[in-house]
């Protein structure tokens, strides 16, 4: 599948705020991984996986500096990769917010 009719698939709310012809699925992965996972639904992530696989999800996860807590706990779970090797749940920790105490 090219870039081009798998970034026209995606759902239409995941890229409300820019320009879709504009994303690049390669430059901008992280983005696209993020908001698949943070706002999409099983169709999108089904592609994403489709595109670009589990392993370099997991590994652009881990570079994320937040991530939602059901996300992580999703892809921990589906990827059997311990929730300490991702960034974000230290910088969590770190940094709680008032609301999440």
């Amino acid at each position: 599948m090219t870039a081009q009719a798998c970034r026209q698939k995606f759902s239409e709310h995941l890229f409300w705020d820019v320009y879709r012809e504009e994303i690049d699925m390669d430059a901008h992965a992280s983005f696209i991984v993020q908001r698949v996972l943070e706002y999409g639904t099983i169709e999108d992530w089904r592609l994403l996986r489709s595109y670009y696989g589990l392993d370099h999800i997991v590994s652009l996860c881990k570079a994320m500096r937040s991530l939602d807590p059901v996300c992580l706990s999703f892809i921990s779970a589906i990827s059997n990769t311990p929730k300490e090797s991702f960034r974000c749940y230290h910088t969590r920790q770190s940094n709680p917010t008032l609301w999440n105490s």
